[in-house]
């Protein structure tokens, strides 16, 4: 169910809990061989067993909104670096994927007012982090 999770000690050569390759994004969790529990972003020991065989997997790219929040102050920095033209307040959200876990996101937006749980939403980027966008119908788009 995908390849072994790799080991590693911070040397800046650990593969990304989010890629996008061949042109298409896509997340990567894991599971764990134990009791087929998954996790994002991968984990090297289960969370709820223990076990310590856990293999690297492709998560879903649509999902569900759980809930969400508007982000109304900047992040701590570092990590964070603010854009040039200065912060703008940001959504932020739970998205359950077809695997059963939530998974912390942006959710980008044009109205914060279009988020409603249970919207449908789709991956579409993953640099830095996840952000998802509610799905749009033929007539909203």
């Amino acid at each position: 169910m995908g390849r072994p999770l790799r080991r590693s000690h911070g040397s800046g050569d650990e593969e990304d809990q989010v890629t996008g390759g061949r042109g298409r994004t896509r997340l990567e969790g894991s599971v764990c061989r134990g009791c087929a529990t998954v996790a994002f972003p991968p984990a090297q020991t289960c969370r709820r067993c223990g076990g310590r065989e856990t293999t690297v997997t492709e998560l879903g790219t649509q999902g569900t909104l759980w809930a969400h929040t508007v982000q109304r102050f900047p992040p701590k920095s570092p990590p964070y670096v603010p854009p040039a033209d200065g912060f703008r307040p940001f959504a932020v959200g739970y998205v359950e994927l077809p695997e059963g876990i939530k998974i912390e996101a942006i959710l980008d937006c044009d109205d914060v007012d279009e988020l409603v749980a249970g919207a449908p939403m789709s991956l579409v980027a993953t640099e830095p982090v996840p952000r998802f966008a509610p799905v749009r119908t033929e007539e909203e788009r």
